[in-house]
């Protein structure tokens, strides 16, 4: 949630079996509590389909099988859905992928596959090659874009955000990124 907040995205609503977090919710247990206070600033209420009315993006952590595919038609256009329960998505990438511009899971055997494999060794990397003594959410976002940008124009496509597990370039890129944020803490 940080990071998303520190990238820029300002209106995130967060949903779990109870239903949408709002800080108005006064019974909401502590740690709960302050993920509301931070997100939800509409303070929607009510079931994960009511948080989705006109969102753009969906990125499910949770469980299998909670997004009906259907529900993908009620976020706006050119909807982004991600996910990444595994080894059952939210939502079957093939269903989703009929009413989201763009799919991705957690899942080797889909387009798009979101794994932290993608930044786990660059992140250590510059981590031990800056010698530093804490990681920073700039040094993490610095890593996201790095990932980002090892996929070109050129090969951007919907079903090609992000590099592959396996690309080589990716671990370097990221440890560069890293190491680069780190000899400025």
């Amino acid at each position: 949630m940080s990071l998303l907040r520190a990238d820029g995205a300002d209106d995130v609503v967060v949903w779990d079996r109870e239903g949408l977090l709002s800080r108005e919710d006064t019974s909401l247990p502590p740690a709960k509590r302050d993920l509301a206070a931070i997100t939800n600033p509409r303070q929607i209420r009510g079931t994960l389909r009511d948080g989705l009315k006109g969102a753009d993006v969906f990125i499910g952590v949770s469980g299998p099988g909670v997004l009906p595919a259907e529900w993908i038609q009620d976020m706006a256009e050119g909807a982004v859905v991600f996910a990444l329960a595994n080894p059952d998505p939210e939502v079957d990438p093939i269903e989703a992928a009929k009413y989201a511009a763009v799919v991705a899971s957690g899942r080797s055997d889909y387009p798009n596959q979101i794994n932290n494999v993608l930044a786990f060794p660059g992140v250590f990397r510059g981590l031990l090659d800056a010698r530093a003594s804490q990681v920073t959410t700039e040094m993490l976002l610095r890593a996201a874009h790095a990932i980002a940008a090892v996929v070109t124009d050129e090969e951007l496509h919907a079903s090609f955000i992000i590099p592959s597990v396996f690309n080589p370039d990716v671990p370097g890129a990221v440890a560069a990124a890293v190491r680069g944020d780190a000899d400025r803490t």
